[in-house]
This record gives C-alpha cells, sequence and structure tokens, in this order.
C-alpha cells in the first residue's frame, strides 16, 4: 500500500503544482483557457489511470462499464445530437471523402513503417497501421470537440466516427485473411465486415438520429430526459473508464517503430487531414478544426481490442495507446491553443 501511495503522490504533486500556478494566475489568461478546456479531460483519463494503479482490480471486472459507455451512453449521445441537426448537413460527402482518404494515407504509412521494422510482417503491421491511424474518436472525440468547438461539431464528429470505424473494420479482417493465417474464406471475411458495421451501437445510433433529423421527430419527453442524462455521462464515464484501461495494461515491451507510429499519428495525421481539406474545399472553421482534432487525438483502444482478437502485437499495441495518450496531453492541448488563439487558419490555402 505504501508503494502504492507513494505512486499516486508522484503522479499528484506535478498535477497539483501545475494547478496552483493556475490558481495564483502565472499562466497567461488565453493558455489558462485552453488548459480549463484540456485539463478536465486529460485529468478524467489521470485520475482512471491512479485508480487503475492503486486498486488493481481484474480489467474483467470493467466489463460493465465499458457495456454502458457503447451500448447505452455514447449512443445516446450521438442520438440526442445528431437528430437535432439540419438534415442537409448529413450528407456531405466531399468531407466524408476527405477525412476518409486522410485516415487512410495515415493507416498506409504507419503499415509501412511496421513492414520495415517487422521485416514483412503482415499481421503485426496490419494492427501497428491501426495504432498509428486509428484515433480515439469515440471515447474521446465528441466530448473534446464539442467543448472547444460547440454543437456545431456534432455533425462531422459523428460523420468521422462512422466512417472511420467503417474503414478499419474493412481493412483489418482483409488484411488478416490475406496474410494466410485466417481459417475464414473470402465471403465468411464479407460478412464479418458487415455485420461488424451494421450491429455497431454507434452506427445504430447515428442511423437513429439520421432519422429522426429527416422526419424532424423528437422523442417523448421521459425518454428525452433520460437521453439527456446518459449524453452527460457519456464522456466523464469513457475518460475515466479509459484511463483506468491504460493502468491495467502495463508496458513491458517498447517496439522500436513506436517513436514513427505516435508521430504518424498525433502529427502527421492531423496534418494530412488540414491539407485535404484545405485543398477540397471551404467546410467552415468548425468543420475543419473537429475533423484535425479528432485526427489528432491518440491512438483507441480497439487497436488493442482488435490485437487480442487476432492474438498478435497485443504488448506493443497496450505501449503505444499508452505512451500515445500521455504524449497526446501536451500535442492536443498545444493545437487546442493554436485554435483558440487563432494563430492556426482554418483553410492553409485558397483553391
Amino acid at each position: 500500500m505504501r508503494d502504492r501511495l507513494r505512486s499516486a503522490i508522484a503522479i499528484l504533486a506535478p498535477v497539483a503544482g501545475f494547478l496552483l500556478l493556475l490558481g495564483l494566475g502565472r499562466v497567461a489568461p488565453a493558455i489558462r483557457d485552453v488548459l480549463n478546456l484540456s485539463l478536465p479531460f486529460f485529468g478524467l483519463i489521470g485520475l482512471g489511470f491512479i485508480c487503475g494503479r492503486l486498486m488493481r482490480f481484474p480489467e474483467a471486472q470493467l466489463a460493465w462499464m465499458n457495456f454502458f459507455i457503447v451500448y447505452v451512453a455514447l449512443p445516446a449521445l450521438f442520438i440526442n445530437l445528431i437528430s437535432v441537426t439540419p438534415f442537409e448537413q448529413l450528407g456531405n460527402w466531399p468531407f466524408i471523402a476527405a477525412t476518409t482518404v486522410s485516415t487512410y494515407i495515415a493507416f498506409s504509412l504507419a503499415f509501412l513503417v511496421a513492414m520495415l521494422a517487422t521485416r514483412g510482417g503482415l499481421r503485426e503491421s496490419t494492427i501497428a497501421g491501426v495504432s498509428g491511424a486509428y484515433a480515439n474518436v469515440g471515447y474521446m472525440g465528441p466530448g473534446l470537440t464539442m467543448a472547444a468547438l460547440g454543437p456545431s461539431s456534432t455533425v462531422p464528429t459523428a460523420l468521422i466516427f462512422v466512417f472511420d470505424s467503417m474503414l478499419f473494420f474493412a481493412l483489418v479482417p482483409f488484411l488478416m485473411a490475406l496474410s494466410g493465417e485466417e481459417k475464414a474464406g473470402f465471403w465468411a471475411t464479407v460478412r464479418l465486415v458487415v455485420t461488424r458495421i451494421v450491429t455497431h451501437p454507434f452506427n445504430i445510433a447515428t442511423a437513429i438520429g439520421v432519422g429522426m433529423a429527416y422526419f424532424q421527430a423528437l422523442p417523448p419527453a421521459p425518454v428525452a430526459k433520460m437521453l439527456s442524462f446518459l449524453q452527460n455521462a457519456a464522456a466523464p464515464s469513457a475518460l475515466f473508464v479509459m484511463g483506468v484501461t491504460i493502468a491495467l495494461r502495463p508496458v513491458r515491451r517498447l517496439a522500436p517503430e513506436l517513436p514513427a507510429l505516435l508521430a504518424i499519428k498525433l502529427v502527421l495525421h492531423p496534418a494530412i487531414v488540414w491539407v485535404m481539406l484545405s485543398a477540397v474545399g471551404d467546410f467552415g472553421r468548425e468543420w475543419t478544426f473537429t475533423a484535425v482534432l479528432m485526427a489528432a487525438l491518440p491512438p483507441a483502444l480497439n487497436a488493442f481490442v482488435m490485437a487480442n482478437q487476432y492474438r498478435v502485437y497485443v504488448e506493443r499495441a497496450s505501449s503505444t495507446i499508452l505512451i500515445g495518450t500521455l504524449c497526446s496531453v501536451f500535442t492536443v492541448t498545444a493545437l487546442l491553443y493554436a485554435i483558440a488563439s487563432g494563430l492556426a487558419p482554418y483553410r492553409l490555402f485558397q483553391n
């Protein structure tokens, strides 16, 4: 217990000192505003991490919490926000194409880096590609983009989540099948891909929200109140559980390709999205910066889930998520500051 307390104090002491510095007003107002936005998000992840390190409950005990987040709270968030969005905004195909192609480019770069590092290991490179391109758009995305850019970020957030997820749900099974170690045939793989896309709770919730927006349907008052409760619980629960989950996966092995994967995920991926959207058209400040912020998020926990499913790259995926989340405290906060202070133009060049 003493070791655990010392670990908690070592982690909390710098945070407490930094908060004291903020309270004394020694940080510029613009920086303080950005920290007021970003610190609660990363603070919830850190709190979950500390609790996970101190208590050491088995990861299986998080099953119901994860079920609540993935199948109840976050779907309620998507339904609540998309259903009140003008329907014509939901079919922005140039935006969808630009962001999805950008994610595919980031995946290809991470995949190639891993192929060189593993000397042609297709299975390992596939999960490494996911780690270098699949941002944590489910747990971190909605809360952060809404807090930074307001309700107008809802639709681009949902579109990016849906189509990025579809991309990876299709890519990973097919690449694993190409490795020759999976027994499923082509049509079985197709069925698996379609099933995962159609039955994912976020995609179902998005479809319900789109239908409600089209018909301008509103839920009964008690249902609307319940959806509001669930919406408010979604982000805090997801961030806390994310921290606990990371804490329960200790880093035992660092991959030599890890720095390159994190550079692609945290720096190149948002840069590619920024350039791509600027080249395709004028999507407006909120939509553009929503896409850039979503791309700048750390690797998704789904990278570890997929690694576990295929029993490959498991420890390295875990370490990429942990270290990527720690690094994103600085990279995402810096990006938020650039956006909030006006240093970053939403269009890099004119057509």
